[in-house]
């Protein structure tokens, strides 16, 4: 599975959509994953509970944190060189993909190192066990790797049943030597959640701009649940190349590229639709 991204100059190939993308800070897809009682302090009962929902980024997580612990804007993100997380080298130290998402007891002696390295503990847990560890063999990949594709299909995939879809994608175009031009890649640069790319976003100098660089990102672009980790060991066989929401509950894959652009051209008229919409003003 190819890691390294060097600079590819290529026609844009595909343009995923995903009309439900979570807003940054936003609450969805709540797990409802089991993790044990983080006691910090003593044997009381939990003050309060850390949510941590599935493709949230890192940011998002540092600042849910500073939220429960009531502490100073970016007191969590700070604290990481203190935490002594136990992430794989290849990380170098970037927690990014391996802050799991479940729901975390908060008890009055916790502290932003404390929850970050719980975090990370239950992910190497889970991620370093098979079948995971056994399916990144089976498709001559490391766990790492594996992080990082199941963090681009939890960003990518509009329902749970798309996941092992979007995998097959994203195997094929790697298989295939073609960038993997995701749109979750550039927005994870730019620090935002939208639907639409321009032209110019796709000229980003950034080695997460998946449109001009080969491979997968250089790190885990949010932090995936357990669905999209399966994902992205079992992808679905099919040949597809393409896909694209172009309403919600329709997402289409595809071989073909000119049936592909048919199905863009319907999501933008739907979009444009859609945004007319809002603009109208009520009766």
């Amino acid at each position: 599975m190819q890691m390294n991204t060097p600079r590819r100059s290529t026609i844009r190939l595909t343009r995923r959509g995903r009309v439900a993308l979570v807003a940054t800070g936003a609450v969805v897809a709540v797990t409802a994953v089991a993790v044990p009682l983080l006691i910090v302090g003593g044997e009381e009962a939990p003050r309060a509970s850390l949510v941590i929902p599935e493709g949230w980024r890192s940011g998002q997580v540092y600042r849910a944190v500073d939220k429960v612990l009531a502490l100073p804007a970016g007191a969590t993100k700070k604290s990481l060189a203190k935490a002594h997380l136990k992430l794989p080298d290849i990380a170098a130290g970037n927690p990014e993909g391996y802050l799991f998402p479940a729901t975390y007891p908060v008890d009055a002696g916790a502290t932003p190192q404390s929850l970050l390295r719980f975090m990370v503990d239950t992910a190497d847990r889970r991620f370093h066990r098979n079948p995971i560890t056994a399916g990144a063999q089976h498709n001559a990949m490391d766990v790492y790797q594996v992080v990082t594709i199941a963090s681009v299909i939890q960003a990518e995939a509009a329902t749970k049943a798309d996941m092992a879809k979007v995998s097959r994608v994203i195997f094929n175009r790697l298989q295939q030597g073609m960038p993997l031009q995701m749109d979750s890649t550039l927005n994870y640069a730019l620090n935002r959640s939208t639907l639409n790319t321009t032209a110019s976003d796709t000229k980003l100098k950034s080695p997460y701009n998946s449109y001009e660089r080969m491979g997968l990102p250089p790190t885990p672009i949010a932090n995936p649940g357990e669905d999209a980790m399966r994902a992205a060991i079992n992808p679905a066989p099919g040949d597809w190349l393409y896909f694209v929401t172009v309403k919600p509950g329709d997402t289409r894959f595809t071989a073909s590229y000119e049936e592909h652009q048919r199905n863009v051209a319907e999501f933008n008229r739907n979009n444009r639709a859609g945004a007319s919409a809002a603009s109208s003003p009520s009766s």
